[in-house]
C-alpha cells in the first residue's frame, strides 16, 4: 500500500486554479421543487461549516491520489495494469475476475469515495451523522429508515449467487484497501470542510451490503407512477370532481404516440392478464374530506424528502434507440443511449473499462460503459458480443394504500370486523453533534406507513367520524423494491450477455428499477426486452380506477396485489420489421396488450421525433454513422411550439410593444439553439399560460412542471375554449376563456423578458436564461462563501434544448425559472461493427476531487454536443493512454 503521504499529482490529474465561479448570487438560478431536498442540506451544512475554513491549495490537492507508478493493494493475486485516456478514465485488465473487482473498488475509492460514503449514508438513513443536526437531514433519514432500504439489501445479499457476492466482496475489499492508511482528509476536501462543524472519523470499512443498498437509491429515483398516483388523490382536494383530475392525466393514445413495441413486433404475446372484473363494486375511498386530503399530504411530504441521488421529475426519461445493420454505413448494428437525469458534479456516472485478460469461464469480463461508483461492474455499455441501453419503463410498482388505523391496529376486511396489528419497530437516528432522533416505523401488509396519522378530530373540515370504530386514516406504500430481489445477479448477467436469449435471462433477474433494455449484437440482431417485477392487479368496479393509477382502501383485500408478471411474459421483440427500436419511456404495448403494465406514460413526443428522424434518413437512402446518431441525441426541435405557435399567431395584439414578442414566433422553425430569440419568448409564454390556467386550480405542489403531459392536456384544452380550467377562480363574476388566457400569457412574456433580458426582443436568446448550474450535494448552493463555491461549482453553461425535446434540458415551470434541472447525463453511441470508433461523453468527469482536472474536463464538450473515442481493443486502448499504473498485491 501507498503510504498515507499526500502524493503529488502526475499530469492532468491536478488542476491549477480555481475557475471563476458566477458573477454573483443572483446569478445563480431557482431549484426545482423536486431537488430542494438534497439543496437544502446542501445549503445549511455549508452556512455552518465553512466558517473559519482555512481553504488552502495545499487542503484541495491533498486527496489527488496517484495514477502513474506501482501501487500496493492488499488482497490482490496479481497484478493488474489500469491504463487512464486524457479524460483520466480508467480502464483495468486483470487476470482474476475477483482482481477486476479489487481493483475497480480501489480506483473508485481513488476518485470518488466521498461521493460513495454519501450514498451509503443517504441509503441506509445515516445523512444526519454525516451532516450533523439538519431538519432536511433527519427527515431523509427518517422516510429511508421507513423504507428499511438497508434491511432490504441485507436480506438480498442472502438471495444473489454466489459469483455476485464474490464480486461485491473483491469490491469493498479494494475500497478497504484505498481506506487504510488514509485519513478523512486524505480522501475528499469535505471532510475537511465537514469537520469545522462536526466531529469526522475515520470513514466505515466497506461493505458489501453498502453497494446493494445502492440499488435501492436507483430504484427510488426511477420508480413508476409514484407521483401522479398521490397528485390524483390531492388534485381532488380542490376540483372534487374526477372527471376534472382525469383530465390531467391523459392516457397515451390521447397524444398520438407511437408504442415501442408495435403488434407485429411482439416476439410473444403475453399470457397473463388482470383477473376478472370483480361484479361488485369495491370499497370507496372517501376523497376531498379534509382528514384524508391531510394524509395524503403527509405522504407526499415524507417522501420528498429523501435526496434525489439519480434523478426524480418531468425531466428524468431516457432516450435509447438501434438501428439495424442494413441501414447503417458499417454493416452493423448502431446503439444510442442518453439518460436523462437529475445533473449534478460529481456526476451520477463512473466511466471504466473491465478486461479479463484471458475471457473465459473463470474471468468472463471484456466490458466497458458507464458503472456507478459504490457498485461494481457496468450498468451501460457493450462488450466483445452485446451492446446495451437503458431507459426508464415507467412500470407501475407503487401502489399507496389509505388505511383505517385503530392504535397499532389496522382494519384489514371491508365489513370492519377484523383489525390485525401492524408490525413496529424503533430506529434510533444518530445525529452527529445532535441527540439522537427516536422513530418508531409502523407497517400494515402492504408496506410501511408514510403519512402522520392524523386524529379525526384534528381535522375541522372533515367528517366527524367519532364513534364509528374506524379511528384514523393513515398512507401504507406497496413498492417492489421493498421485497428483496437479485438486481445485482442481473447487472453481472447483462455484462457477460452475448444474445437474446442471455439478455432475456439477465431481465428476469432485474427485478427493480423497471427499465427498458434496447440492445444490439455483433452478428447483426437488434431487439427489446422489458425486465422488472410488475404487479398484478384485479381489476374492481368503483368511482376511480383500480389499476393502481389512484390510491386503493386498504380494508378492502380485493385491491391488494396479486402476484407478478411472469418474467417470461415481459414484453420483448428481436429484429423488427422496421429495423430499429426506439425506447424514449412512451408506452410499451399498443394499448390493451397485456400485461398491464402502467397507464402513465411519457406521451411520447421524443420517440415520436426520433422515429420521425430515423424514418426520413431510411427513405433517402443515406446510411447511418456514429456521427448521424450523435446528430439526433443533440436534435432542438420543440414539439410544444409545433403544437402552439399556429394558435398564438392567430391571436389578436392591439398593443404594438406587447406584439413585438409574438412576431418573432412567425417563421420560426421550432428549434431551440442557444442563440434563438423566440425559443426564450415562447418558454416565457409556456411558464405563464401554465400559470394563469392551472395555479388557481390546484394544491401549491401539484403548480405544472410543463412537461410532456401538460402539453397534452393543453392541446386537449384547446378545443374546448370554455373548459373550465381556462377560467381564474379568483377573479369573482368574472369567467376566461382560452384566447383571453393565451393573449394573457403572450403579453406578460413580452413584458417579462423585457425584465428579464432586454426591451428589444432582438437581444433575447435562450442560453441565457436556460443554463445548467452544477452543484455539489453537500458543498454546493449559492449561499457558499465565494472562493469555495466557485471552486468546486463549475460556472453555468448555456444549454439548447428543454422539456420533451430529444436533446431533453429540462425546466421546471413551477418554478418561474428556465435552469436545467435534469438533461442528459451522459450520451454514448456504439458501433457494433467498429466497437473503437463508437462514442462516449459524460456531464460532469470522472474524478470526484475538486482540484483534479478531471473534475469537469467534458462538461464544455457534453455542452457543446461534442463526444470522446470510446476505445475498447487493447490496442486502442493502449494508443490512447495518457497514464498508465500497476497495482500489485
Amino acid at each position: 500500500m501507498s503510504s498515507s503521504a499526500p502524493p503529488e499529482p502526475n499530469g492532468p490529474d491536478e488542476r491549477a486554479t480555481a475557475e471563476d465561479g458566477p458573477a454573483d448570487d443572483a446569478a445563480q438560478p431557482p431549484r426545482s421543487r423536486l431537488r430542494r431536498t438534497a439543496v437544502g442540506v446542501s445549503v445549511l451544512v455549508v452556512l455552518a461549516l465553512v466558517a473559519g475554513v482555512t481553504f488552502t491549495f495545499v487542503t484541495v490537492r491533498k486527496p489527488l491520489p496517484e495514477v502513474t507508478g506501482t501501487q500496493t493493494v492488499p488482497g490482490l493475486s496479481g497484478d493488474v495494469t489500469v491504463h487512464r485516456d486524457d479524460q483520466g478514465v480508467p480502464q483495468v485488465y486483470a487476470s482474476d475476475a475477483e482482481d477486476l473487482f479489487t481493483a475497480q473498488g480501489y480506483l473508485d475509492a481513488q476518485d470518488r469515495f466521498f461521493q460513495m460514503d454519501y450514498r451509503r449514508h443517504v441509503t441506509a438513513g445515516r445523512l444526519a451523522e454525516l451532516v450533523g443536526d439538519v431538519p432536511e437531514a433527519i427527515d431523509a433519514d427518517r422516510t429511508v429508515r421507513t423504507f428499511g432500504w438497508r434491511e432490504v439489501a441485507e436480506q438480498e445479499w442472502d438471495l444473489v449467487s454466489p459469483e455476485t457476492r464474490s464480486y461485491l466482496q473483491a469490491y469493498s475489499q479494494g475500497v478497504n484497501a484505498y481506506l487504510a492508511d488514509r485519513g478523512p482528509d486524505d480522501l475528499g476536501v469535505e471532510y475537511t470542510v465537514l469537520g469545522t462543524r462536526v466531529a469526522v472519523a475515520d470513514p466505515d470499512p466497506w461493505d458489501p451490503v453498502d453497494s446493494l443498498a445502492w440499488l435501492k437509491a436507483m430504484a427510488w429515483d426511477l420508480r413508476g407512477n409514484y407521483d401522479d398516483e398521490l397528485d390524483r388523490a390531492l388534485a381532488y382536494s380542490t376540483l372534487e370532481d374526477v372527471d376534472m383530475v382525469e383530465e390531467l392525466f391523459p392516457d397515451f393514445d390521447q397524444s398520438g404516440g407511437e408504442p415501442i413495441l408495435r403488434k407485429q413486433d411482439v416476439a410473444r404475446t403475453a399470457s397473463v392478464r388482470h383477473d376478472a372484473v370483480t361484479q361488485t363494486a369495491g370499497a370507496e375511498v372517501p376523497y376531498g374530506t379534509g382528514l384524508l386530503d391531510a394524509a395524503v399530504a403527509s405522504a407526499e411530504e415524507a417522501l420528498e424528502a429523501v435526496p434525489v441521488l439519480v434523478g426524480r421529475g418531468d425531466g428524468a426519461g431516457s432516450n435509447s434507440w438501434v438501428v439495424a445493420g442494413e441501414h447503417t454505413a458499417s454493416g452493423s448494428p448502431i446503439l444510442a443511449n442518453d439518460p436523462h437525469l437529475s445533473l449534478e458534479i460529481p456526476g451520477v456516472w463512473s466511466q471504466v473499462g473491465l478486461h479479463c485478460e484471458t475471457v473465459d469461464d473463470d474471468c468472463p469480463f471484456d466490458v466497458a460503459g458507464f458503472s456507478f461508483a459504490g457498485f461494481p461492474g457496468v450498468v451501460i455499455g457493450h462488450n466483445a458480443d452485446l451492446a446495451w441501453g437503458l431507459t426508464n419503463m415507467g412500470a407501475d410498482v407503487t401502489d399507496f394504500f389509505i388505511e383505517r388505523v385503530r392504535g397499532d391496529t389496522w382494519l384489514r376486511d371491508a365489513e370492519g370486523e377484523e383489525w390485525a396489528t401492524m408490525t413496529t419497530r424503533t430506529e434510533t437516528i444518530r445525529v452527529n453533534g445532535g441527540d439522537p432522533v427516536e422513530l418508531e416505523v409502523r407497517s400494515t401488509d402492504h408496506g410501511p406507513v408514510v403519512s402522520t396519522v392524523l386524529d379525526v378530530d384534528e381535522v375541522v373540515d372533515s367528517p366527524t367520524e367519532a364513534g364509528t370504530g374506524f379511528g384514523e386514516y393513515a398512507v401504507s406504500l406497496s413498492w417492489t423494491a421493498l421485497e428483496p430481489g437479485r438486481t445485482a445477479d442481473a447487472i453481472f448477467a447483462m455484462a457477460t450477455a452475448s444474445d437474446a436469449s442471455d439478455v432475456q435471462d439477465a431481465a428476469a433477474l432485474f427485478d427493480v428499477p423497471a427499465q427498458n433494455i434496447v440492445f444490439a449484437t455483433t452478428d447483426g440482431h437488434i431487439g427489446y426486452q422489458a425486465p422488472g417485477r410488475v404487479p398484478v392487479r384485479h381489476r374492481v368496479a368503483g368511482p376511480v380506477p383500480s389499476d393502481g393509477t389512484w390510491p386503493r382502501p386498504g380494508w378492502d383485500p380485493r385491491y391488494a396485489w396479486q402476484g407478478y408478471v411472469d418474467p417470461a411474459d415481459m414484453p420483448r421483440a428481436l429484429d423488427p420489421e422496421s429495423g430499429y427500436v426506439v425506447a424514449a419511456n412512451q408506452a410499451v404495448l399498443p394499448t390493451g396488450t397485456e400485461p398491464y403494465l402502467s397507464s402513465d406514460w411519457d406521451p411520447g413526443f421524443r420517440s415520436g421525433r426520433i422515429s420521425a428522424l430515423l424514418d426520413a434518413q431510411i427513405a433517402t437512402g443515406r446510411p447511418f454513422t456514429v456521427e448521424d446518431m450523435s446528430t439526433i441525441q443533440l436534435d432542438d426541435w420543440s414539439p410544444f411550439a409545433a403544437e402552439l405557435v399556429p394558435v398564438l399567431l392567430d391571436l389578436d395584439i392591439d398593443d404594438a410593444y406587447d406584439a413585438a414578442g409574438q412576431e418573432l414566433l412567425a417563421g420560426w422553425d421550432y428549434s431551440t439553439d442557444v442563440d434563438s430569440a423566440p425559443a426564450a419568448y415562447f418558454s416565457a409564454v409556456w411558464r405563464n399560460l401554465l400559470s394563469a390556467t392551472f395555479w388557481d386550480d390546484l394544491p401549491a405542489s401539484m403548480a405544472p412542471s410543463g412537461g410532456a403531459r401538460w402539453l397534452v392536456v393543453v392541446q386537449d384544452m384547446l378545443q374546448r375554449p370554455d373548459d373550465p380550467f381556462w377560467d381564474d377562480r379568483s377573479t369573482v363574476n368574472v369567467v376566461e376563456t382560452r384566447d383571453e388566457v393565451l393573449t394573457q400569457a403572450l403579453v406578460t412574456a413580452r413584458r417579462d423578458l423585457t425584465v428579464e433580458l432586454s426591451k428589444d426582443p432582438d437581444d433575447w436568446d435562450w442560453g441565457s436564461v436556460h443554463q445548467l448550474s452544477l452543484q455539489h450535494p453537500v458543498l454546493g448552493g449559492s449561499d457558499v462563501p465565494a472562493l469555495l463555491r466557485d471552486f468546486v461549482n463549475p460556472r453555468p453553461v448555456a444549454l439548447p434544448g428543454g422539456s420533451s425535446i430529444v436533446n431533453a434540458t429540462s425546466w421546471d415551470a413551477s418554478t418561474g425559472s428556465f435552469a436545467v434541472t435534469t438533461g442528459p447525463s451522459m450520451r454514448m453511441v456504439v458501433d457494433l461493427g467498429d466497437l473503437d470508433g463508437s462514442t462516449w461523453v459524460a456531464a460532469g468527469g470522472v474524478s470526484g476531487h475538486p482540484a483534479s482536472s478531471h473534475y469537469e474536463d467534458q462538461l464544455a464538450a457534453w455542452a457543446d454536443g461534442e463526444t470522446f473515442r470510446f476505445p475498447f481493443s487493447r490496442a486502442a486502448v493502449e494508443s490512447s493512454a495518457a497514464d498508465t499504473a500497476t497495482l500489485t498485491p
